[in-house]
């Protein structure tokens, strides 16, 4: 693995000596499924650290272990060898600090937007007023204001992440997993959530780590992008992004930084070691 090393203005500062920084620290990780007529590697000597309060993006070709990396560090998926820790501690299990948002919204059709929230708070026991006060704060922040008796089916797809995101983001987690969670909407509704995902990223400070398969989402969201290559899913590079914390995403688009990032991952997922 190699590393593009560029200390971002207004982003998180990493210490690569200092562990006590790091909410997640892999080292190597290596994830294999067995079945009777194979044995498949899915990830293979994965090494990564992610900072408090960093976003991270993985990118990388179909089928290279990005959503098996997050299952790992939530404790859903076995390690084969390899360590994994959050906050220090190793992952053995699920991890109950954790948020997950998941490609598609997943939320229950016969209960509203508020109690779709709300089962987060029912599945973990917690205080009733307390649940409430956070889910009217996340339905402000997240603009669905107005729509929390609102069933599923009368929301747009864009809505219906809202809701997915409030529900992960209930409890307060110290570390957000998303696993391609804009891949099923149109363009313009993607645009629209990563503007969304920046700004509650600003303003809750959650530790994030993104999968997906675009390169624009990646890089106008993150701190840094990693790039994988084909199973086995190894990390081939990663890259600092040098941007404002408080990106417009017409400008940021524009601007030399992006650009250059942007067409290093494209370059890194084109070529011939890194192409699905």
């Amino acid at each position: 693995m190699t590393t593009a090393a560029i200390t971002p203005a207004g982003n998180p500062v990493r210490s690569e000596t200092t562990e006590s920084s790091d909410v997640i620290a892999i080292d190597g990780l290596t994830v294999t499924f067995s079945s009777k007529r194979a044995t498949v590697t899915a990830l293979e000597d994965i090494d990564l650290r992610v900072a408090d309060g960093e976003f991270v993006a993985i990118a990388g070709p179909s089928g290279c272990g990005k959503s098996t990396l997050l299952k790992v560090v939530a404790g859903l998926t076995d390690a084969s060898s390899g360590d994994v820790r959050l906050r220090g501690t190793r992952v053995q299990g699920p991890q109950r600090e954790i948020g997950y948002v998941f490609q598609r919204a997943a939320l229950l059709e016969w209960r509203s937007v508020r109690k779709n929230i709300l089962l987060q708070a029912e599945m973990r026991g917690m205080p009733r007023q307390a649940a409430q006060q956070r889910c009217d704060q996340l339905i402000e922040m997240t603009g669905l204001t107005g729509f929390d008796q609102a069933l599923p089916h009368e929301l747009s797809g864009g809505m219906q992440q809202r809701v997915s995101l409030c529900r992960a983001l209930l409890h307060q987690p110290r570390v957000l997993l998303m696993d391609e969670p804009f891949g099923a909407l149109d363009a313009l509704t993607r645009e629209k959530m990563n503007v969304e995902l920046h700004r509650i990223w600003r303003e809750t400070g959650t530790t994030v780590v993104l999968v997906t398969h675009s390169v624009a989402e990646a890089v106008y969201l993150a701190n840094r992008v990693v790039v994988m290559s084909p199973r086995p899913g190894r990390i081939i590079e990663t890259l600092d992004v040098d941007l404002p914390a408080e990106r417009d995403y017409g400008e940021t688009m524009e601007r030399p930084e992006f650009i250059r990032v942007a067409n290093r991952v494209r370059e890194l997922l084109g070529s011939s070691s890194a192409a699905d």
